[in-house]
């Protein structure tokens, strides 16, 4: 099984490089920004209570986004391995993940990063506003959500360079060769 992490901070162009991944390795997108967009459009009392988080640019609580990944988990039995995608962001979803995934027998093989210079991420994110109509994507949520993930999620990447399984990858570049860099990392450790 072939379990991977798409990181990198908002805007690094994930979203994009998560759909190509799925299709050539055949592996089940877990995105938790799908999950609790789809949770918000559908009006559940979960993604009420996560929009006004969100909105703020907030991260979500580490019980509730771990307890969304292991519900998707638990309705895919037979994945030929798994993409995580904006998960984990705290060190503390790190190693939950990390226990439940060996505890199942198949640990994360690798945490590929997506690097882009933060002038370029928030040029990419103005730019999302204005043809996706994301509320997440103003001034001032992206402003915050670079803190939030400067303070907590930048951590993940040294949880997993620690394991040896980290993987950068330059993503300042067009959509396609930041593809074939992440194919050959995963080439490499499948």
């Amino acid at each position: 099984m072939l379990n991977i992490a798409l990181f990198g901070p908002p805007g690094a162009g994930k979203g994009t490089q998560a759909k190509k991944i799925v299709e050539k390795y055949h592996l089940t997108h877990l995105s938790t920004g799908d999950m609790i967009r789809k949770e918000i459009a559908e009006g559940t009392e979960l993604g009420k209570m996560a929009e006004s988080i969100i909105q703020r640019g907030e991260l979500l609580s580490d019980e509730f986004v771990v307890k969304l990944i292991a519900n998707s988990m638990a309705q895919q039995p037979d994945a030929a391995g798994f993409l995580f995608d904006g998960f984990p962001r705290t060190v503390v979803q790190a190693e939950i993940l990390d226990q439940m995934l060996e505890e199942a027998g198949n640990p994360l093989k690798g945490l590929i990063s997506i690097q882009v210079p933060f002038e370029e991420l928030k040029r990419r994110m103005l730019e999302r506003a204005k043809i996706e109509g994301r509320a997440d994507d103003n001034e001032e949520a992206i402003a915050k959500r670079f803190r939030e993930y400067n303070d907590k999620t930048v951590h993940v990447a040294n949880h997993y360079k620690k394991k040896g399984i980290h993987i950068d990858i330059e993503g300042n570049c067009p959509v396609e060769e930041v593809f074939a860099s992440i194919s050959e990392a995963i080439e490499k450790i499948r």
